[in-house]
């Protein structure tokens, strides 16, 4: 009995409310351009996989095998809070992964509407919209789990948040690698 089950609640919460933020901006972003003939182009193919992947996060199915843990009800608590822990932390993680993918391909619709301008694409625009499309994809191959890891650690740290017992980056993506899968 360590007396931390109170802060491991806490954590969870602040997980959790976290990750329901994010899924909230993740739902919210436009899937379908205005203008059908744009359906396949890299950003609006990168804004719809990140719905799909929102989609997967908020539905992939929670592990709940918790170890019998020895020592009593404390004990058993404390086992269970850091599951939870991990499931919510590591759906977080991956949220804001999608998040900042979304987020550039964002950017990207926007930089091409104002290249655009309410035009179709001619060839006088596509030197600048290859630039786009570019820097859409080197954005979005910047977006990693160690950065992300980081990115949130740092965020958690600056709210003055307990994270003593925070799942490792490899626990965030083993967890991912198992919901892949199924």
């Amino acid at each position: 009995m360590d007396g931390l089950n109170p802060y491991r609640a806490q954590r969870v919460a602040d997980v959790l409310s976290d990750f329901r933020t994010l899924q909230y901006y993740i739902a919210a972003a436009p899937t379908d351009p205005p203008n059908t003939e744009d359906y396949y182009t890299e950003g609006w193919a990168a804004l719809r996989q990140c719905a799909l992947d929102g989609q997967h996060i908020l539905n992939c199915a929670a592990d709940t095998s918790v170890p019998q843990a020895s020592g009593g009800p404390e004990e058993q608590e404390k086992a269970e809070l850091q599951q939870v822990l991990l499931d919510a932390f590591a759906r977080r993680h991956e949220a804001q992964k999608i998040y900042l993918r979304q987020a550039a391909a964002q950017r990207w619709v926007d930089y091409r509407d104002s290249i655009l301008a309410g035009s179709r694409p001619r060839s006088s625009h596509m030197p600048q919209l290859r630039i786009y499309d570019q820097q859409l994809r080197a954005e979005l191959s910047g977006i990693n789990d160690e950065a992300i890891y980081a990115e949130l650690r740092g965020s958690d740290d600056l709210m003055g948040r307990w994270t003593a017992e925070d799942p490792s980056l490899r626990g965030v993506q083993r967890w991912a690698r198992a919901r892949r899968q199924h």
